[in-house]
């Protein structure tokens, strides 16, 4: 009984956690439930013990975080990423992808997007719950580098990061999008996850295990297929949004009535002695005026 009702918690939390950032008109169903993607707890091994070596390279990274928001311009990238919201989120893989991402412009790219990271959103709230680990702020009793979102993360677990994951699943979808820029994009995917350590809301080991969890949940994302049928949709609107989209369109070639008549329109229907213009005659493109 006390199992199915820890369950019952968990499952209500997930379900808070992936729509707390969305109005009631934009209620977004998961491609996969919480029981068909992958338990992190079972994927991942737990936080480092504080004697181990990979925490004091947690406690070298914590300081190394600090020495970051010296520079004001990546302590301003630091906060940005703080925010928990998808419009900020997006924004910051604009320019790296290549295309300015928005609701209203790129309506599929966003689908795919806000849709893959409502399911995988899930996947973070048991292991926080079963970890609990504290945050690094909140062991050395210091103020976040973005103190005012320290309410909304206190208590909270530390292991794994949801903000890395978010932001290291957008990296590997649009770089499937624009793999041209794949380059770029992980590159940005990266520095989001360092934000975090930046930021003191999470030690290192938490960013290096939600890039794998987020792997882990982008996998699980190609067994639907909604997601699959989503992304080839996302994937054609980019082509078209950039222009790399060919004017003429593949239709099926009718062959001719007769064997003496070789000659197609462009589009590959039969185009008879008569056609002028640009037409294929013996498989070659011809003027005939």
């Amino acid at each position: 009984m006390k199992k199915n009702f820890s369950k019952a918690i968990v499952l209500a939390i997930s379900f808070f956690c992936a729509s707390s950032s969305l109005s009631a008109q934009d209620a977004v169903t998961p491609y996969l439930t919480t029981d068909e993607l992958p338990n992190l707890i079972k994927c991942l091994p737990p936080p480092p013990a504080f004697n181990s070596p990979e925490f004091a390279n947690d406690v070298v990274r914590y300081q190394w975080g600090k020495t970051q928001r010296l520079n004001p311009e990546r302590a301003a990238i630091a906060q940005r990423d703080a925010i928990w919201s998808f419009e900020n989120l997006f924004a910051e893989f604009n320019i790296p992808f290549g295309l300015t991402i928005s609701r209203e412009d790129t309506p599929e790219i966003w689908k795919l997007l806000e849709t893959s990271l409502t399911t995988t959103d899930q996947m973070r709230v048991e292991p926080k719950a079963f970890y609990k680990r504290l945050r690094p702020f909140e062991m050395y009793d210091e103020h976040l580098l973005s103190p005012d979102t320290e309410s909304d993360v206190r208590g909270e677990g530390s292991y794994p990061s949801g903000h890395t994951s978010r932001g290291w699943t957008t990296a590997l979808l649009l770089a499937e999008i624009n793999p041209a820029n794949a380059d770029t994009i992980f590159a940005r995917g990266w520095m989001y996850g360092e934000s975090r350590v930046i930021e003191g809301a999470h030690w290192q080991s938490d960013v290096d295990a939600s890039r794998v969890g987020a792997s882990i949940g982008y996998a699980a994302l190609h067994t639907s297929p909604a997601f699959l049928e989503q992304l080839a949709k996302a994937q054609q609107e980019f082509l078209e949004k950039t222009g790399q989209l060919s004017a003429i369109r593949p239709v099926p070639a009718v062959p001719a009535a007769s064997g003496n008549n070789r000659v197609y329109r462009i589009d590959g229907t039969p185009a008879g002695e008569n056609a002028r213009g640009l037409v294929i005659m013996n498989n070659k493109k011809v003027v005939v005026k």
